[in-house]
């Protein structure tokens, strides 16, 4: 009852973080499809970019635009992640409730990101340890950016949360993925993402298990992060198909992929409650093909692959199928 009353003022909205500590699966471009797809249905988007390195903001907003973003973001009109954490981080006061900004795509939002984030995370490393201590400035910390958030999805009637997290384990990525409901894991067809898997259950369960003992010893009154992601499943993504078969040479790495996310991240987190990787639920969320020419063509006009001005019909209308059908899981097995 008391990790309910906690949590009492969280907003409905559910919030999934988009995460692999190895970089180059393709983890902002799979962010923005899904999110599209998810619009299309008519839910409310909020993205989060939480990657110091900005490549989302980045993706969804002109040069110019964002580069006055960062110009801007350590001053008083400042609309950055950071913008809202400098206060925390420099101890003068509460968090700045900046405003999302609208995107040109219908139903989604953004919290756009900063590389001064990096000076936060350096902060949340004490901020983790002032929690087991039992100080304030710990627990507001470390539940800061989920805060933000909060006051963001009320603001737009929000019903999804994205976060685009950086390829790392730190301590930002940690306040990240305990503040979600859930999370999503892409993996690339090579050796050394099926490596990464074997190591993030472990962490994320270590994670869980470190914040249950946090949690416990605040203080009622304090709002908090929930700290219990489920796994909503992995992506297999980049492989190349020839003749509606999958080519010799990923076969093996999607078999491997599938194993070590059942072994490694279902299994690891169901020791802790059956309910973070429930047994009848299928690991596999859905699987992204390597799309080429209209991937790289989504990521310089900052729209989703279906409606590139690039490629053929063909490509964009199966590209629109892959992520439909990865939202309409998301829908299945979420909440809202």
């Amino acid at each position: 009852m008391a990790e309910k009353r906690k949590q009492r003022n969280r907003n409905k909205a559910h919030r999934t973080a988009i995460f692999n500590h190895k970089g180059g699966v393709g983890k902002t471009t799979l962010t923005v499809n899904i999110a599209a797809a998810l619009a299309s249905l008519g839910k409310k988007i909020l993205l989060v970019d939480t990657d110091p390195q900005c490549n989302l903001t980045s993706y969804l907003i002109e040069e110019a635009v964002v580069d006055d973003l960062l110009d801007q973001s350590d001053t008083s009109k400042g609309e950055t992640l950071w913008s809202a954490m400098k206060p925390i981080s420099e101890a003068t006061g509460e968090i700045n409730r900046i405003d999302s900004i609208e995107l040109s795509l219908r139903n989604i939002f953004l919290l756009p990101g900063d590389i001064r984030l990096s000076e936060f995370e350096q902060d949340l490393t004490q901020m983790w340890s002032e929690c087991f201590q039992r100080k304030v400035k710990g627990y507001r910390g470390t539940s800061a950016i989920s805060l933000l958030v909060n006051y963001a999805c009320a603001a737009r009637n929000v019903d999804f949360v994205f976060y685009d997290c950086g390829p790392n384990i730190g301590p930002l990525n940690r306040v990240v993925l305990l503040d979600c409901d859930s999370f999503i894991v892409p993996a690339a067809c090579d050796l050394f993402s099926v490596r990464a898997l074997k190591t993030l259950g472990h962490t994320l369960s270590q994670w869980i298990k470190e914040w249950q003992v946090v949690a416990e010893l605040a203080p009622d009154d304090l709002y908090l992060i929930p700290g219990r992601p489920s796994f909503l499943g992995y992506i297999p993504q980049r492989f190349r198909v020839y003749r509606g078969e999958v080519a010799a040479g990923y076969t093996r790495y999607l078999s491997q992929i599938e194993k070590h996310a059942n072994s490694d991240i279902a299994t690891v987190l169901r020791r802790i409650d059956p309910e973070l990787a429930p047994a009848s639920m299928s690991t596999r969320l859905g699987q992204v093909k390597d799309f080429g020419t209209i991937a790289n063509a989504s990521q310089k006009q900052g729209v989703p692959m279906h409606e590139v001005n690039a490629g053929t019909q063909s490509q964009r209308q199966e590209a629109y199928a892959a992520f439909m059908a990865i939202a309409k899981k998301i829908l299945a097995r979420s909440t809202v």
